[in-house]
């Protein structure tokens, strides 16, 4: 194999996605670029992690870890990349299968020492085996997906989705790693933006890095019917105004909301005349859609503005976990 070796890091926490894990490994095992390891690092669910120790107690290649830290996604993430021995540190979602030649688009861009991460494009797999008629693609990241407003092609990017997302291990010795408190934890809310603040803070720290998208890098993920109704795609437009207020309160609101004024204020209104252009047309769901970005837009207005008052009056401040160079070592399965 040649260039730097990649560790794949897959955060699970359900035994509910046991088929989709299943899954997920076996896409990355069947790359054409291939891994140098797979950690499966276990969000607090002893039962998960023992089914899927014995799963892969035979298996090279693959490792199955206990989250070290608090419960949440950031942690899990964390717990991977120090225990990860590769050079390059790739993420993929439970739910997620990867294309063959994933990582192969991912980690070609690292020839240069100047790229310090490189995400690629994410498409919905709908459990009704359709988009619904109303689903805006302008509003996939509900779901997500890449969503319409992402440059395409191969971009530089302000940051990474950290659903299909690689980082060169010196990112996060310059950066730390993912923080705490943004994203999901385990609530109900479908919380995020914790990759958007981790590579705000790379950019800081690293003033000369390049961040890069790579639609070529493809990964397929599956959008559960709960996820198609209207109801968790105004829940989750909420929840993102909440943390895109953390992430402004923990980075600025100059950064934290630098590509989010484009899309507001570019891309949604387009969506809103296209979707009323396909009404006066008769297309189906036109109108549905254009309602759902406006629906949308205000539903995460209002999430920031909730979160921005929160974190004021409760001082809210995160901090980045340090990401050693030791290896974790404890909780390892397989």
């Amino acid at each position: 194999m040649s260039g730097p070796g990649v560790s794949v890091v897959i955060c699970v926490y359900t035994e509910d996605r046991w088929d989709d894990i299943l899954a997920a490994v076996v896409s990355v095992r069947a790359q054409s670029r291939p891994v140098l390891e797979t950690l499966l690092v276990v969000d607090h669910n002893p039962a998960l992690l023992d089914r899927l120790g014995g799963e892969y107690q035979e298996t090279g290649g693959v490792r199955v870890l206990a989250n070290a830290g608090p419960r949440g996604l950031s942690a899990g993430r964390n717990t991977g990349i120090a225990a990860a021995r590769g050079e390059i540190i790739a993420f993929l979602d439970d739910d997620a299968v990867a294309e063959r030649d994933w990582l192969l688009r991912l980690a070609g861009h690292y020839a240069d020492p100047r790229v310090m991460a490189v995400g690629g494009r994410t498409e919905p797999v709908w459990a009704s085996g359709r988009r619904p008629v109303w689903f805006p693609r302008e509003f996939d990241w509900v779901v997500g997906c890449t969503y319409t407003g992402q440059p395409r092609g191969i971009a530089r990017v302000r940051n990474v989705l950290g659903g299909n997302a690689s980082f060169r291990r010196t990112a996060f010795d310059a950066a730390g790693g993912f923080a705490t408190g943004i994203g999901r934890d385990g609530d109900k809310r479908p919380l995020g933006c914790e990759e958007t603040e981790l590579c705000i803070r790379l950019a800081r720290a690293l003033p000369d890095a390049v961040l890069l998208l790579d639609d070529r890098a493809v990964i397929h993920h599956r959008v559960p019917g709960q996820r198609e109704r209207f109801a968790y795609f105004r829940t989750r437009a909420y929840a993102e105004g909440l943390s895109k207020a953390l992430v402004s309160r923990s980075v600025g609101a100059a950064k934290g909301l630098e590509s989010e004024r484009r899309y507001a204020t570019r891309v949604l209104p387009a969506g809103v005349a296209r979707g009323l252009r396909d009404a006066v047309l008769a297309r189906p769901g036109g109108a549905g859609r254009a309602g759902a970005i406006v629906a949308g837009v205000v539903t995460a207005a209002g999430g920031y503005v909730v979160g921005s008052v929160r974190a004021r009056r409760e001082g809210t401040t995160f901090e980045a976990e340090r990401i050693g160079t030791g290896r974790v070592e404890g909780g390892g399965r397989g």
